[in-house]
Parts: C-alpha cells; sequence; structure tokens
C-alpha cells in the first residue's frame, strides 16, 4: 500500500505539509484552497459526494461491472476516511488516484475467479428508457481530453454511460496496469508521476504502459460513428428486417465483418458463443426473432439497443455498435443475474411491445 493510502504525511520543499504524492499540485492547499475544513465529517461527506460520479465512471471503466465499482467507489471512501483528510492538498486527484489503485488491485485479483470466458463476456451497461442517446459513447477511440467532473446524479449518470461496450471489452484485453495507466491518464487526465507510484514503475515505463494499450484500442477502433438519430434508424432497420425474415434487408446493414458477442452467465452458459461474419450473425438473428415475445426500445451506454422482455422480465439485451452506416458488432447480454440489475421500473418493462 503507498503513502498516498495510507495519508501519510510529507513535507514539500516548501516545508507544507502534504499527503505523500500529492506535492506540487500547483500550490495549492487543502481543498479547492480550504485549510482545515476536513475536521466537519459530514462537509468532507459533501465533498466526497461531489467527486462520487467521477469515482464511479472511473472505477467502471477499470472494472467494466457497475456492482464492483460501486464497490471500488466503497472502498475509497472508507480509506478516505481512514486517512489524514486534512493534509490532502487536492482532495479530487487523491481521490481519483486512490480508486484507481483500489480497481487495480481488484483486477489483479479477480483473473482466477472468473466465472465467464473472457472471450463471451460482455461488461456491464448502462441502459435508460429512450429512442435515441444525448451524445455519441465512445466506442474505441482513446477517449482523450479528460472526463468531466460529475457533480449532480444526471451528469454522474451521463459521465458513467459515456464509454461504450466496445471499447470495455477491449479494455478487458489489456493487463491491469495497462488498462489503469490508459484509463486515468487518457480519459482522465492524471499525470504519469502519479501513476507511476501506483504501478510501482517508473514514470517513462508507465508512459509505455500507455502507449500500448493506447495502440491496442486504436487497432480496435470500429472507426467513427453517425449521429445517435442515424444509429436508431440502423438499429431499428436490423430489427425490422429480422422481425420480417429479411435476409437481404439484414445483410444491407451489417459489415462483412461484424462479430456478435452473447454472454449467457452461468445461468445460461449454453447461449454464450462469438459469432463472426455477417451472413452467420444474420442467421442467428433470424434464429433469435422467433422467440422474441416483446420488445423495448432502449439506450446502453449512448449506443442503441432493444431488450427483449418476457412476463415483465428482461430476458436479453442486444446492443449495436454502429460504425459509418454499417453494424459492427453486437453484444447480446443474457445471463439472468446481472439482466435483473438493469435497474428499469415495472412501468418502463410495461412499455415493450411486440
Amino acid at each position: 500500500m503507498t503513502g498516498r493510502e495510507r495519508g501519510d504525511r510529507t513535507v514539500d520543499a516548501e516545508g507544507e505539509v502534504g499527503v505523500h504524492g500529492e506535492v506540487g499540485v500547483h500550490g495549492e492547499v487543502g481543498v479547492h484552497g480550504e485549510v482545515g475544513v476536513h475536521g466537519d465529517e459530514e462537509l468532507l461527506a459533501r465533498r466526497f459526494d461531489a467527486d462520487r460520479g467521477r469515482l464511479r465512471a472511473v472505477a467502471y471503466r477499470m472494472l467494466g461491472s457497475l456492482s464492483e465499482a460501486e464497490d471500488a467507489v466503497q472502498e475509497t471512501w472508507l480509506k478516505l476516511h481512514r486517512a489524514d483528510a486534512d493534509a490532502v492538498r487536492n482532495l479530487s486527484a487523491w481521490l481519483t488516484t486512490v480508486v484507481g489503485r483500489v480497481c487495480l488491485d481488484m483486477l489483479r485479483s479477480r483473473g482466477s475467479r472468473r466465472e465467464s470466458p473472457l472471450e463471451y463476456y460482455v461488461p456491464d451497461p448502462v441502459v435508460r428508457v429512450g429512442d435515441t442517446a444525448g451524445a455519441a459513447a465512445t466506442t474505441g477511440s482513446s477517449g482523450g481530453g479528460g472526463a468531466p467532473d460529475a457533480t449532480d446524479p444526471e451528469r454522474a449518470a451521463e459521465l458513467t454511460e459515456s464509454v461504450g461496450l466496445a471499447l470495455l471489452v477491449v479494455l478487458e484485453t489489456l493487463s491491469p496496469a495497462e488498462r489503469l495507466a490508459f484509463v486515468l491518464h487518457d480519459m482522465f487526465a492524471v499525470p504519469f508521476d502519479e501513476l507511476a507510484e501506483v504501478v510501482d514503475r517508473s514514470p517513462a515505463a508507465t508512459r509505455q504502459l500507455a502507449s500500448r494499450a493506447r495502440r491496442r484500442v486504436r487497432d480496435a477502433s470500429p472507426g467513427p460513428a453517425p449521429d445517435p438519430r442515424r444509429r436508431r434508424e440502423i438499429a431499428d432497420a436490423f430489427l425490422t428486417a429480422a422481425n420480417g425474415g429479411d435476409f437481404k434487408g439484414l445483410l444491407a446493414v451489417l459489415d462483412p465483418d461484424v462479430v456478435l458477442r452473447a454472454d449467457g452467465g452461468r445461468l445460461m452458459a449454453a447461449t454464450s458463443q462469438v459469432v463472426r461474419g455477417a451472413r452467420a450473425v444474420v442467421s442467428q438473428a433470424l434464429a433469435y426473432s422467433r422467440f422474441r415475445k416483446a420488445a423495448l426500445r432502449v439506450v446502453a451506454n449512448g449506443e442503441p439497443a432493444v431488450l427483449s422482455v418476457v412476463d415483465g422480465r428482461p430476458a436479453a439485451l442486444v446492443v449495436f455498435t454502429i460504425a459509418g452506416d454499417r453494424i459492427v458488432a453486437l453484444h447480446v447480454l443474457a445471463d439472468p443475474e446481472r439482466l435483473t440489475t438493469l435497474g428499469l421500473t415495472e412501468e418502463e418493462l410495461s412499455r415493450a411491445e411486440p
């Protein structure tokens, strides 16, 4: 555990007391220039809540799991509660680095206990009812420029869902250290000298971690996506063709190298598969359409999606990744256990139509 996480006090070159690893944050003292405010636990909790959306977004990108992201955020709060918070010179930066360390430890312990093969794994989606997304999700770009802070629930939700499932799938292929370097530096603008302490490497080596990850992400990028309304039109064209048994209509909206990834989880493991190529995906889509009873148009991570509803309960979620005017990937979540955590109300599910 680093001194940053223990809250160890250090003195910088100017004689000011700070937290190890937080020296030299542009001369800031306390939280946003406030000195000694953390003696008030209620104020500390409010400051943490102001950063909660950003921390959840970091953890979600690191872990691809909403429940694990919440666990990581809670662990970060406990670490803050145990630390000498008065000595933290930049609370937002400190919390971002700590949640990164927590996620890194979780990733390193995850490999031996993963139940689903990585090839089939579909990350937890962030789902809301609607026809179009307010902004394009990041599907395969580096996400450079840093994510903005989230200080209200609506903005926090937007920040969490702004990363597409296709990018999360690529992030799953990175080593834990590569993922941390890429997410925290490229997406949240954390300097390499701060990340170096977390991964226990030099800043130059940490920079190389991010560079390797960036190349992997770039190589897997599906290309630029059209605007949200056009993406929904393409997804609807796919669904219409599937329901009508229109083989040629399906081929017209699918990229020749489209990939369908289905994750049935522990209870529906037999449905887990990866299907590659337009004709093979068309065959799967036509077979699936025969069993679908009712569907609800939703948005998942900023991308068009459709939720199959059976007896008032989610049965399968299909998320479309679109580049240009073609569908390049379909992510199908059919895991009954994870589908129950989508957070949709009974009233929303009742809107599903045949």
